[in-house]
């Protein structure tokens, strides 16, 4: 079991392989901002984990997948619904593949949260 984010604190998801990633971090710490890391390959978020981040990004699951990985073809999410119906299909779907998930995802002590692959949108998530 992981240990709960502290209000107030940021949680990055990162695979440390992705240069976006990399990049995100960079930025924090260039900022001296505080955050936990989580290394969602290694450690997935559940359903209902992905069902908040996806309320504080205002998306929805089709918006952070990966739709060019290879998992993304053998499922066939080409051709899946993008709607409500099918929005529950979709999360369980990147719950049992994190591969399937877009990188890097910060979410905020406000509540807040980004998809975090420009420098732009990492600024956009730090305490003023």
């Amino acid at each position: 079991m992981r240990p709960p984010v502290l209000s107030g604190a940021m949680e990055i998801w990162i695979n440390p392989a992705c240069s976006k990633c990399r990049a995100a971090l960079s930025v924090l710490d260039a900022e001296g901002a505080g955050y936990t890391v989580r290394r969602y390959l290694d450690d997935p978020p559940t359903p209902g984990e992905l069902r908040d981040v996806l309320t504080r990004l205002g998306l929805e699951p089709w918006d952070i997948t990966r739709t060019g990985e290879p998992v993304a073809g053998e499922l066939g999410l080409a051709s899946w619904p993008r709607d409500a119906a099918a929005r529950e299909q979709w999360i369980e779907a990147l719950a049992a593949h994190p591969v399937l998930i877009q990188r890097p995802i910060i979410t905020a002590g406000d509540g807040t949260a980004v998809v975090a692959r420009t420098e732009e949108a990492v600024r956009s998530v730090l305490p003023r």
